[in-house]
C-alpha cells in the first residue's frame, strides 16, 4: 500500500516551466528538416503550420495497419524541437511501427498557453487516426509518447477530457490506445503529501497553463478506462520529482488502469535522451518501451528474444 508521505514542494514541479530545452541542433531555422523523415502539415494554426515527422517501417504499405506512436517533444511548453524523438522514432520504425515526432506551438515560438500545447497534441492524435488508411495505421493502436512537457502532453490526450479544437470532427477520437511517458510532469496542482509552493508560483502556473492548472493535471484527471501506461523517470529527478510520477502511477492503478513505473536510480532530468551517457539509458528505456510494446501486441519480440 502506498502510505509514504511524500515530502516534496510543488515548487520543484513548477521549475519544469525554467527548463532551458534542448534547441533544433541541425540549424537556425524552424521548422527543423528531419533526415529520412516524411512530413506532413496536421494543423494550421494562424499562419503556423504544424508537421507530422512520419518515420514508415520498411516496405511499408498504405494497406499494411501498422501500430503508430506520435511523439511529443520537451521544453517546458516553451520551447524544444521535434528532433528530441528522431532516434526513437527510427528506431521504432525499424521494430515494425509507424513512428512520428509531432510539432507543436509553444511560447517563445508563437506566444501560447500550454492549453493550445495540449489542443495540439489532442489534433495530432486525431489527425493520424482520421488519416490511418492512407498512412497505413490502425486506429486502434495508436500510442502517444513525450518527455517532460511532451510527457505532460502524451499524458493529457490520455487523461485529460475536453480542449479539442471546435473545428475537428469529435467523432474522431483523439485518446491514444496507450501512453509512453518520460519523465513527464503529471502533477500540476497540490495534491496528498504534495507540500504546496508559495501562492505567486502557483499563480505563475494558472498564467502559464491558461486555464486552471488541475483542469491540465493528468494526475487530478485519472479515471477508470484510460489508456494503458508505462512511466520512465529518473529517481534524481529534481525537475520533475519521482515521487510525483509515484503518484500519477498509483492513481491509475487505484482507478483500475495498467500503468507500469520504471524508476532508474541516480538518474536525473532528460536521462533518457539519445545522446547522453553514451545513450547507455536511451537503450535501457527503449528496450523496456520495446518490451510493454511486446506485451501490447503492438510489435513482435526483437528476433534475439524470439524462443
Amino acid at each position: 500500500m502506498f502510505r509514504r508521505t511524500i515530502a516534496i514542494s510543488l515548487a520543484a514541479v513548477l521549475s519544469l516551466l525554467q527548463i532551458a530545452a534542448a534547441q533544433d541542433k541541425k540549424g537556425k531555422t524552424y521548422p527543423p528538416k528531419l533526415e529520412g523523415a516524411e512530413v506532413e502539415t496536421y494543423k494550421t494554426a494562424g499562419d503556423t503550420k504544424l508537421n507530422l515527422y512520419i518515420y514508415n517501417p520498411p516496405g511499408h504499405k498504405p494497406t499494411d495497419k501498422s501500430p503508430a506512436i506520435v511523439f511529443f517533444f520537451g521544453g517546458g511548453w516553451t520551447n524544444g524541437s521535434p528532433t528530441q524523438f528522431e532516434q526513437h522514432c527510427k528506431h521504432l520504425a525499424s521494430r515494425g511501427m509507424v513512428a512520428i515526432t509531432a510539432d507543436y506551438r509553444v511560447a517563445s515560438r508563437n506566444q501560447v498557453k500550454a492549453v493550445e500545447c495540449v489542443k495540439d497534441a489532442k489534433s495530432a492524435i486525431r489527425y493520424v487516426r482520421k488519416e490511418a488508411a492512407r498512412l497505413g495505421v490502425d486506429p486502434n493502436r495508436i500510442v502517444a509518447g513525450g518527455g517532460s512537457a511532451g510527457g505532460h502532453l502524451a499524458a493529457c490526450v490520455g487523461v485529460v477530457k475536453g480542449f479539442d479544437e471546435s473545428s475537428e470532427d469529435a467523432s474522431i477520437s483523439s485518446v491514444p490506445n496507450a501512453m509512453a511517458l518520460f519523465n513527464p510532469a503529471v502533477v500540476l496542482a497540490a495534491a496528498p503529501g504534495l507540500a504546496n509552493a508559495n501562492q505567486e508560483r502557483v499563480d505563475s502556473l494558472k498564467d502559464r497553463m491558461g486555464v486552471d492548472p488541475v483542469l491540465l493535471s493528468p494526475y487530478h484527471q485519472v479515471k477508470p478506462g484510460a489508456p494503458p501506461a508505462i512511466v520512465f523517470h529518473g529517481k534524481a529527478d529534481n525537475t520533475v520529482p519521482y515521487a510525483t510520477a509515484e503518484l500519477f502511477a498509483k492513481a491509475m492503478t487505484d482507478a483500475g488502469n495498467k500503468c507500469m513505473l520504471v524508476g532508474y536510480e541516480g538518474q536525473a532530468h532528460g536521462f533518457f535522451n539519445y545522446g547522453r551517457a553514451n545513450n547507455e539509458y536511451y537503450e535501457k528505456t527503449s528496450a523496456a518501451l520495446d518490451d510493454f510494446l511486446v506485451g501490447l501486441g503492438y510489435i513482435q519480440p526483437a528476433k534475439a528474444d524470439a524462443k
